[in-house]
């Protein structure tokens, strides 16, 4: 059976409910309501709007995504539904939360984890914390699941290893709103908290957003890859991705590079020259394709702002000597990509400090229009990202949440160190920053 992430994005919310009962997942019900967008980085319950983390900041400023998750999960009401898919969860508090949801309160708690979460930290006492009060059995109301191993819930084998990557919480109810989706590209871990910037976008009152998402959430927990094909489903002002992109081959078919595609450099308003603002936060960028139309976009007369930490190039080449992403995004005038990877604590075996958001943040002329629009999820500019992970990526048209990332953009990109002194292995994949 083909499950609702299947469905086109011209499907409609009954044929996906349907899906969804099939599935044994409880649609949310009644028509998307839309609260007004929030640009402070503390949301009310009831707002939609971004969610900065600062390490750099105060504990509670690290904690920011953390804290508005946790308060998420402990206002779940009994008889509601909590769905996460997540790649890593090192957090004892938070997996206690879930636990204590479900087992004290009478929340349904389902959880879809990559393997790895496990196996590379076999003492970490969250994922056993979740397992002992959920159970493992995925056709039950709540349960933790794990996708295979070396592999992703989606990726086809035969690309070799993958990684459910992704990091969205859903929340039927909670105390002060419905529907809710919390898209991040934060993993529950302390590194994810103090030493790696992150975001998310918080949706409330879109049943339609939140159905898709439940949606692929199916699909993951059902594993079938056989069958799985990309999706992407939009219910005003958010339009939701779903990968991997299966099938597909070159720029024709890469999200991201299509997304610059639609961008028109040189426009008039009110009889005013002007030119469209391209800006990119990124963990990781090896997307050939995609840094090569940042480059033309740039020559066509585009502002472009990059903020990264990894690229690959010539020095991390099998070879050598086969120039990559880094080589790229430095070969034009005017394109200055900032580098954050910062060794902190100088120690070489604790996670550095980065930008691990994996946004993309234009202001211009898009898709014919003058706007301004935002994409944001767990979705990198890599080859694996693109054809391989589950991923989710989530697309914004709200102007103050674009204006709000921008500031974010700009706090990370004045604090990032080596910045544009980026010819280090660290930038360019020689030296490997890991998850």
């Amino acid at each position: 059976m083909r499950l609702a992430s299947h469905l086109k994005t011209s499907g409609t919310a009954t044929a996906l409910s349907a899906v969804l009962l099939t599935a044994g997942l409880t649609p949310a019900s009644g028509a998307p309501r839309q609260a007004p967008a929030a640009t402070a980085a503390t949301l009310g319950v009831e707002s939609s709007g971004p969610v900065f983390n600062n390490p750099l900041g105060t504990p509670a400023e690290q904690n920011a995504i953390r804290s508005k998750i946790l308060q998420y999960v402990t206002t779940s009401p009994a008889g509601s539904s909590i769905t996460v898919a997540l790649y890593h969860i090192w957090d004892q508090e938070v997996a206690q939360a879930l636990a204590d949801a479900h087992t004290t309160r009478g929340v349904h708690v389902r959880l879809m984890l990559d393997e790895s979460t496990v196996s590379s930290r076999p003492t970490d006492p969250s994922y056993g914390i979740l397992r002992d009060a959920l159970g493992t059995d995925t056709a039950q109301p709540s349960f933790v699941g794990l996708c295979p191993v070396g592999k992703s819930c989606l990726g086809r084998p035969e690309f070799g290893k993958s990684i459910n990557h992704n990091k969205f919480w859903l929340f039927s109810q909670v105390d002060g709103a419905s529907d809710v989706v919390l898209q991040t590209s934060s993993n529950m871990s302390p590194s994810a908290y103090s030493a790696f910037w992150n975001d998310a976008y918080v949706v409330t009152y879109n049943t339609g957003l939140y159905n898709a998402y439940a949606g692929y959430f199916s699909a993951l927990v059902g594993k079938d890859w056989e069958n799985w094909r990309y999706t992407s489903s939009a219910w005003s002002p958010y339009k939701a991705y779903f990968f991997p992109y299966y099938p597909g081959t070159g720029n024709t078919t890469d999200t991201i590079w299509n997304t610059l595609d639609n961008v028109t450099c040189n426009y008039t308003q009110d009889g005013v020259a002007k030119h469209t603002k391209v800006r990119v936060g990124m963990f990781k960028f090896t997307r050939q394709g995609v840094a090569d139309k940042l480059v033309a976009l740039k020559k066509a007369g585009c502002s472009v702002e990059l903020v990264y930490s990894s690229t690959d190039s010539k020095d991390s080449s099998s070879d050598g000597t086969t120039p990559g992403t880094w080589e790229t995004l430095h070969s034009v005038a005017g394109l200055t990509p900032v580098c954050y990877h910062q060794d902190h604590d100088n120690n070489a075996s604790t996670a550095a400090r980065v930008m691990h958001s994996k946004y993309l943040l234009i202001d211009g002329m898009y898709d014919g229009s003058i706007n301004k629009v935002l994409w944001t999820g767990s979705h990198n500019y890599s080859g694996p990202a693109l054809r391989e992970n589950d991923e989710a990526l989530l697309k914004v048209d709200d102007s103050a949440a674009h204006d709000a990332y921008v500031a974010n953009f700009n706090t990370v990109k004045a604090a990032a160190q080596p910045g544009t002194s980026d010819s280090t292995p660290q930038c360019k994949g020689v030296v490997d920053q890991p998850e």
